[in-house]
């Protein structure tokens, strides 16, 4: 069994050695240690491996010498900019306040510029987050003061206290419970560790991941404003396309009285996409619901648990059961990438499927050789699918549906409309790649894919319909 610690140790020799020998006493094995004194000097975390009862062992231990790390909602850096007159002892006033308040400084910063104002940036170390809007109360009687924004600043200034600090933003602007939190502070430390061991700076990946809560957040509830539009495909087809600010469309195909989704989108926004479903579908709640997903990506899953119903390739079947189970998924298998996935999935909601519902529709291919393999035919109501799966160019397991009667394709992720993003799926669209270092599991062979879907598409007009961004209409001459 493994557990990672997330411990405050003194800043003492030998603090480190004391939680060694502690784990050795009760025949634990520590498997990973990260600390490091420029990115946080009060946190080092302690992946360790042993019986459930020695861990539980090593809990009232560490706990006995005030290791273990409790407080991360308690303590967090407050950056200030403070405009004073450039004149002797004008910052006097402010240092006594502060001192007044019992606020620990972390970080200072000023330079004359000219002017006969000085701006002196300060960090403030608060263990009440309530005291300071009193303080800045008081501050306005002395000078102008603003708050700059810690997470899109150009440097960091302080990071004495980075993980409490940047996690307890990610929670707040997604809405994460306090049990969640803790979890996504560990995950948060493996980004750093892996940035840190591949020479890289972390600031523009966190920026990255910080703006990618806060747009998750922008979107929720009655903010929660996706594109939807409706497209005449037969006599009794049609399909209603959904497009979320974040995450990946959905497709409602209503064909000859029957109901099939393709996609689901992120699992934080179920209830705002419920009561969408409930006003395009009539009795929406007590129908039999089937989904078919184009691959496993978490931007595409998030939903499953309310389905009854999921239709899916052989991979793609065994991602999402490997993950029921607590295995990795396809994306989890890279380690660069795993920390990132996981932040997504606690950020998102993400909760597995059982296998129980998954019906996988078509034979598995053990070596698909060609960029787009044909591996079987889906009809439903008044369509008739060829069915292809991709090499894997964007991950394993995706699936290409092509109607050749109709001149329709549904070609999730391997090709998708960039022109026809909205400005709000642009933005969100621009994280991915920084998150994942790619969207793409393999960029050259997805380019091959998605030559070879066009390549397949008959003489005629069709509509193409991908997992984000609106559909394309594409001409095929003779």
């Amino acid at each position: 069994m493994k557990k990672t610690y997330v411990t405050s140790m003194p800043n003492r020799i030998g603090a480190f050695l004391k939680a060694s020998k502690c784990f050795s006493a009760l025949g634990i094995n520590i498997t990973r240690v990260s600390y490091n004194k420029a990115v946080d000097s009060h946190i080092l975390f302690i992946d360790a491996e042993g019986t459930e009862e020695q861990l539980k062992k090593a809990d009232i231990e560490l706990e006995k010498i005030g290791y273990l790390q409790n407080n991360i909602s308690k303590t967090s850096i407050v950056l200030l900019e403070f405009c004073l007159k450039d004149v002797p002892g004008s910052v006097t006033d402010i240092l006594e306040l502060i001192d007044r308040f019992n606020f620990n400084i972390s970080y200072i910063s000023s330079q004359e510029n000219g002017t006969e104002y000085q701006f002196f940036k300060m960090g403030l170390h608060v263990d009440d987050s309530c005291r300071i809007a009193e303080f800045l109360t008081e501050v306005e009687k002395i000078c102008k003061v603003r708050i700059i924004d810690y997470n899109t600043s150009e440097k960091v200034y302080d990071n004495s206290i980075f993980y409490n600090t940047y996690v307890l933003g990610l929670s707040q602007s997604v809405g994460l419970a306090p049990d969640v939190s803790k979890e996504l502070l560990v995950h948060v430390n493996l980004a750093m560790q892996t940035l840190d061991e591949q020479g890289l700076s972390p600031y523009r990946t966190f920026d990255s991941i910080s703006k990618f809560a806060e747009l998750l957040g922008a979107c929720k509830g009655a903010d929660f404003s996706p594109r939807i539009s409706t497209h005449m495909i037969a006599e009794n087809t049609e399909i209603i396309l959904i497009e979320p600010p974040c995450g990946s469309n959905t497709i409602i195909i209503k064909s000859d009285g029957e109901v099939l989704f393709v996609d689901s989108g992120y699992a934080c926004y179920t209830e705002e996409m419920k009561n969408i479903f409930n006003k395009l579908l009539p009795g929406f709640d007590r129908m039999k619901k089937t989904i078919f997903v184009t691959h496993a990506d978490v931007d595409h899953c998030g939903l499953l648990p309310m389905f009854d119903e999921v239709l899916a390739s052989h991979r793609t079947a065994l991602c999402l059961s490997n993950e029921y189970n607590g295995k990795n998924g396809y994306r989890d298998e890279n380690p660069l990438h795993k920390p990132y996935i996981d932040i997504c999935k606690l950020l998102t909601s993400y909760k597995t499927t059982s296998p129980e519902k998954i019906r996988v529709m078509w034979n598995n291919v053990e070596q698909l050789t060609e960029p787009l393999t044909q591996i079987g035919f889906f009809d439903f109501g008044e369509l008739h699918f060829e069915v292809y799966e991709g090499k894997g160019g964007h991950l394993p397991g995706e699936t290409v549906l092509i109607d050749y009667r109709n001149h329709i394709a549904i070609t999730g992720d391997v090709y998708i409309n960039l022109h026809g993003l909205t400005p709000e799926q642009a933005e969100y669209n621009q994280y991915a790649p920084i998150l994942m270092t790619s969207v793409d599991t393999d960029p050259a062979l997805c380019a091959e894919e998605r030559k070879a879907i066009m390549q397949r598409l008959g003489v005629g007009k069709w509509q193409i319909f991908g997992a984000h961004g609106f559909k394309k209409d594409y001409s095929v001459n003779t």
